[in-house]
């Protein structure tokens, strides 16, 4: 499944990210707070167990999440998103798994893996700003379901349908959350219209 996003906020936020205009620091300000609203859309579905809680005025029925929550951020630009979606869930554990495009093939490698011997959580929520090829979404969701996870869902900014329908090829069971699909990818394996390398445009490296 592919859930865009509606959300005027999140369009209005959208706008400014993608400006050419927007500096460093608050680019990375709209990437948190852009992902702290796909935050909401990609976790409700997830399982709570029933709790009392004792207010001022009495006893309310309430719940508590059942189910642990990992954030694995591809690294580097699926960093920036980390913060925004910590600050919904704090108890949340973050994973990194480092990948670069190799910009003659277009495909990941993979340089940098930290997960646990074995999960600690049961619904994993893959970071990265930029849904483009897909391949280091497909990559990443490799390497977390060989370590044995059970529930995996892909949290984007923007999205290329290209890149959706190869991940959706090769893991028809990750949901697909985004802020918008764009028209195409270009000759390099950029988004277009985009908004330009997410990882340059967060570090001021481009």
């Amino acid at each position: 499944m592919v859930y865009e996003s509606k959300h005027p906020l999140v369009k209005h936020k959208l706008t400014l990210l993608r400006d050419v205009n927007t500096e460093p620091k608050k680019f990375r300000e709209l990437v948190r707070e852009i992902a702290m609203m796909l935050c909401y859309e990609a976790t409700q579905d997830l399982a709570t167990t029933p709790r009392d809680v004792t207010t001022p005025m009495g006893q309310a029925d309430g719940v508590t999440l059942k189910e642990k929550i990992g954030l694995v951020p591809i690294l580097r630009a699926g960093l920036g998103m980390v913060n925004g979606i910590w600050e919904m869930m704090p108890s949340a554990e973050v994973w990194h798994i480092g990948l670069y495009r190799d910009e003659a093939t277009l495909q990941p490698v993979s340089y940098y893996n930290k997960l646990p011997t074995a999960p600690t959580v049961q619904v994993c929520l893959v970071l990265d700003p930029m849904l483009a090829t897909g391949g280091s979404a497909i990559a990443t969701v490799d390497i977390l379901k060989k370590w044995g996870a059970q529930r995996i869902k892909f949290v984007g900014i923007l999205a290329a349908p290209e890149g959706i329908e190869a991940l959706q090829t090769a893991h028809p069971d990750v949901a697909i959350y985004v802020a918008q699909i764009d028209s195409h990818l270009n000759a390099i394996g950029y988004i277009v219209p985009g908004l330009g390398d997410a990882g340059d445009r967060q570090f001021g490296t481009g």
